[in-house]
């Protein structure tokens, strides 16, 4: 999946000019925690987040307040040459650079001007989707060996069952480095004929792990 897919086209932005005021207000009334802050030529120049706002502005705890720091022009505050994404960047390139960087939100930049935006809380709903653990399921993980064909031996067992299979995730088992997991996840809430049949074709199922169930 590209970022083209599911960023948020519907970007609220405001120029390095505009004050501390003028975003809060803007972030409130938006329900928004990222501003990305563009020059006259919609070119990103910079970010500003919910928790540089709550930095630059004094508490309300603190008897006497220097209410001129509203009027500070966000340049000031702002996170210069942020790190941008493409439309056509894939979703997982975008999810390593939020993990390695810490980052909030993306700013999505096509022939120079910012096209779109996606935050982490899009990446994580993102990710529950792909996975179809929104939908009424069950999940299997079957250890298998690292070697081309397997998947087609497993899926086979699904389809000779008639069961929908939402999701197929797959990854290193950190146990046996010659093997792989697979964490299946099926729309069906009775697994027991499909892990029976694994488990007969030699795969070893490592979840669910019911009682009386042979091994």
């Amino acid at each position: 999946m590209i970022l083209e897919e599911m960023m948020n086209t519907e970007v609220v932005t405001l120029g390095p000019g505009h004050t501390i005021r003028e975003a809060r207000e803007l972030m409130e009334d938006k329900k928004i925690r990222h501003l990305p802050i563009v020059d006259d030529e919609g070119g990103i120049v910079g970010v500003i987040s919910d928790r540089d706002l709550k930095e630059a502005i004094p508490s309300s705890l603190i008897g006497k307040q220097d209410l001129s720091v509203y009027e500070t022009p966000l340049s000031e505050i702002m996170t210069k040459d942020p790190l941008t994404g493409h439309p056509l960047d894939f979703v997982e390139e975008a999810a390593v650079i939020f993990y390695e960087n810490g980052i909030g939100c993306l700013p999505i930049v096509s022939s120079g001007k910012v096209v779109g935006i996606i935050t982490e809380t899009d990446l994580l709903y993102r990710y529950i989707e792909l996975t179809g653990a929104s939908k009424p399921g069950s999940q299997i993980e079957v250890r298998v060996p690292d070697v081309a064909g397997v998947l087609f031996g497993v899926s086979k067992v699904f389809y000779e069952h008639n069961a929908n299979v939402l999701s197929v995730l797959v990854y290193p088992d950190k146990d046996r480095l010659d093997h792989k997991i697979l964490v299946i996840r099926v729309k069906t809430m009775n697994p027991l004929a499909i892990i029976e049949e694994l488990r007969k074709e030699g795969y070893d199922v490592l979840w669910p792990n019911l009682p009386g169930m042979q091994q």
